[in-house]
């Protein structure tokens, strides 16, 4: 079987995406071929090169008026797409050239707390203003709209009555670490 190579897009530290290139060492499903960024001073592009992996910058601009992304990822031959902490809206002529192959990660429980503006520590605030019970993730299919596209995954973590929102985010950031590789993984697998 040959690998599926995937292009991540992450807009920040890129911890997520990370774990996505440590996970694909270590398996024959997987390649991260591609690291794309829209901010220069990402620190994922730092994860890139210190593990050899190819890795691109655009503007808000170029990705949704230009065809700039497209042929990066024709030119890299990349079969599917995970969003890692990626905050901008993906247009619709990606989508239409991976239907089903692009995934996210939200940091709640869709459909709740989703939407634009809603990410990071915008969502454990929210979680925890509105007094929830728990919190957890969902790995979703991407489509035109903000977190809106078919639920592959979601694990649940309590929400406790100390909590704050970095308290919170810790806890969802281990579910993500513990979830998203494998999730992608098997999820890709059935649909490459």
């Amino acid at each position: 079987m040959c690998q599926i190579n995937i292009a991540i897009f992450a807009s920040g530290s890129g911890t997520n995406a990370e774990n996505i290139i440590n996970w694909a060492k270590n398996t024959n499903h997987l390649k991260v071929g591609l690291i794309l960024s829209n901010k220069n001073s990402a620190y994922v592009l730092e994860r890139a090169k210190n593990n050899s992996i190819p890795s691109v910058t655009f503007t808000s601009e170029e990705l949704k008026n230009t065809t700039l992304v497209d042929d990066i990822l024709r030119q890299s031959k990349i079969d599917a797409i995970v969003l890692a902490g990626f905050l901008l809206k993906i247009p619709g002529r990606l989508i239409n050239q991976f239907p089903g192959k692009i995934i996210n990660i939200h940091p709640a429980l869709l459909p709740f707390y989703g939407g634009k503006g809603m990410y990071g520590m915008n969502v454990h605030s929210a979680v925890i203003a509105a007094g929830e019970k728990e919190s957890g993730i969902t790995i979703h299919v991407v489509d035109e709209v903000y977190d809106n596209g078919d639920i592959i995954f979601q694990a649940k973590c309590p929400v406790f009555k100390e909590d704050n929102a970095e308290t919170l985010a810790s806890r969802i950031h281990d579910l993500e670490y513990l979830h998203f590789p494998k999730v992608i993984e098997e999820y890709l697998m059935t649909k490459i």
